[in-house]
């Protein structure tokens, strides 16, 4: 109820402005009250992992691991922040972010803006959450695309003892070149030595922390396929489908919607849950599939779960839903068992 009566005045301001206003607000709770606890549920295993209930925050709204503690109080089963990248970069020009509330959808071009991943790991530590985090990590804007590697596995060096597990974002659409690496071989490549450094850091640290792999909604179906041989190939631990879109059939006529950046939100839903859908069906239960994309309501999330998804993440859903949309995701979800069972 709250929400609903500060949602008017948040759109007022444009959206990012909004936005850090809401991460600001979260950072205060966080600090100033009780630790949250997540919304109760039948837990889930997945990775390893036991997570108290199916659904999640997807990276993107806290990048810096600014706001964990207040994030945690809405009553999620599991929390991603980032993207992060080695080094500290602006992101691209503002304005950067539009909101396109005739059919409840976002589009960004922020262009992974964060603080270095030295930053988030110092936020990390000094939080309260003691539940699941998965931490997102991508490359620098100026890291040649054949050195992007490198930039992966200096994030992954760093957030290894701090996460649950580790998201490996190769599908943003505002970094130049980035979904090069969804290729056959970049692809091949780039797992090939992720999944060398988790063996290697597994050693070190005496814990194994898995991997999951973002990918985009505009793929086709062979595509889909391809990666998720190379997923399987390289015992990667879970896939998350997927990141924004940079279609537009969905916005055309609607103010902002000939923006350029990634469109979030219910216009994505649809390509979306086809891609888990495919991916369902090409790595037939092999590896688990964390669904992200346009989740609107507790109806969503459970169409996520039946399409063959086992956990479901939201984000720009709260922007139009707040944190009732957690609850009644939760709900919608807590009795749910994958058909296999």
């Amino acid at each position: 109820m709250l929400y609903d009566i500060v949602r008017p005045l948040l759109f007022t301001l444009d959206a990012e402005t909004a936005h850090e206003f809401a991460l600001h607000s979260l950072n205060f709770a966080g600090r100033m009250l009780p630790a949250g606890r997540p919304e109760p549920a039948e837990p889930a295993e997945v990775m390893g992992l036991r997570f108290p209930n199916r659904i999640g925050l997807a990276a993107g709204l806290d990048k810096n691991g600014e706001a964990i503690d207040g994030l945690a109080r809405m009553g999620f089963g599991f929390i991603e922040i980032g993207t992060i990248t080695p080094r500290p970069q602006p992101g691209n020009p503002r304005p950067r972010m539009f909101r396109l509330p005739e059919v409840r959808g976002i589009i960004n071009r922020m262009g992974f803006n964060n603080h270095g991943v030295d930053v988030l790991a110092a936020n990390v530590k000094t939080a309260r959450f003691r539940g699941i985090l998965g931490i997102n990590i991508g490359k620098n804007f100026d890291t040649l695309i054949e050195n992007a590697a490198d930039d992966y596995l200096a994030c992954l060096d760093k957030v290894y003892p701090l996460a649950s597990y580790v998201t490996v974002n190769i599908s943003s659409p505002n970094t130049k070149n980035l979904r090069q690496l969804q290729g056959e071989s970049e692809l091949d490549d780039l797992l090939g030595r992720l999944k060398a450094a988790q063996t290697r850091l597994a050693d070190a640290h005496g814990r194994y922390v898995p991997l999951t792999l973002k990918i985009a909604p505009d793929l086709d179906e062979a595509q889909v396929i391809n990666i998720a041989d190379a997923l399987r190939r390289h015992r990667i631990d879970g896939v998350i489908a997927t990141n924004t879109t940079i279609a537009r059939d969905k916005v055309q006529g609607i103010r902002y919607g000939e923006q350029q950046g990634g469109l979030s939100g219910a216009p994505v839903f649809e390509a979306s849950t086809t891609v888990v859908r495919q991916l369902a069906a090409a790595l037939a239960g092999e590896l688990p599939i964390i669904a992200a994309g346009g989740v609107l309501d507790g109806r969503d999330a459970r169409a996520k779960l039946d399409a063959g998804a086992r956990l479901v993440q939201v984000y720009s859903g709260l922007v139009y839903r707040g944190p009732a949309l957690v609850r009644e995701c939760v709900r919608a979800t807590h009795d749910w068992k994958p058909a296999a069972q």
